[in-house]
């Protein structure tokens, strides 16, 4: 008698792998609006952001920040733990790391790095580049004080389905300006945040 040998579990990051072995283009806060000429000579200041997945079985969930409601730029907002590269950063890789550790507590000892997706340009002159890792253990998140409000986590699954998406419009310095939304239950992630989802997304779907 044939012996039935038990299926492979799939594995919940095949889709993250994928957009990363599928190379694009650099993404920007000006896609959705192309009669917003950008600036020549216009200089940007390096940025890493950590894309953060936690593995349990076949599900995987990604981690993500709610700002700070009294910060100067960008309070409230939903957005990866990172920030700008310092001088003292070995690279973009090591400055997400460093930011995921002051931000939500997510040490880089239990990361395990996957990859980059094409860098971001934003509107406020950052070229940030997301840095993929897998969180290798279960931990629990630290909000920074002052700095982030909250530490949430969604279905990876969720942001990876392209259909999540809708565009919506709103005015910023005198002008409609359109952006990606991929809201998830309570918290509207958009801007950004969800461009560079969006593109990983895409990435994904097109491998």
């Amino acid at each position: 008698m044939q012996k039935i040998l038990p299926m492979a579990m799939p594995d919940p990051l095949d889709p993250v792998h994928a957009a990363l072995g599928n190379t694009g283009i650099d993404s920007s806060d000006y896609d959705l609006n192309p009669g917003v000429a950008l600036p020549e000579g216009r200089k940007l200041r390096p940025a890493g952001v950590l894309v953060p997945i936690l593995c349990n079985g076949t599900d995987a969930r990604l981690f993500l920040t709610k700002r700070s409601s009294a910060l100067k730029h960008h309070p409230g907002q939903i957005a990866f733990p990172g920030g700008k590269q310092d001088e003292t950063d070995a690279d973009i890789t090591a400055a997400a790391l460093r930011e995921a550790h002051e931000e939500i507590g997510l040490c880089p000892s239990n990361v395990e790095v996957l990859g980059c997706l094409p860098a971001h340009e934003t509107v406020t002159g950052f070229y940030v580049t997301p840095v993929v890792a897998r969180i290798l253990a279960p931990f629990d998140p630290v909000p920074e004080t002052g700095e982030v409000d909250e530490v949430f986590d969604v279905p990876l699954s969720h942001v990876m389905n392209s259909a999540q998406y809708t565009i919506q419009a709103r005015r910023w310095r005198g002008t409609w300006r359109n952006y990606y939304t991929v809201p998830f239950g309570p918290y509207y992630i958009w801007g950004a945040t969800a461009r560079i989802l969006r593109a990983m997304a895409d990435a994904a779907e097109t491998a």
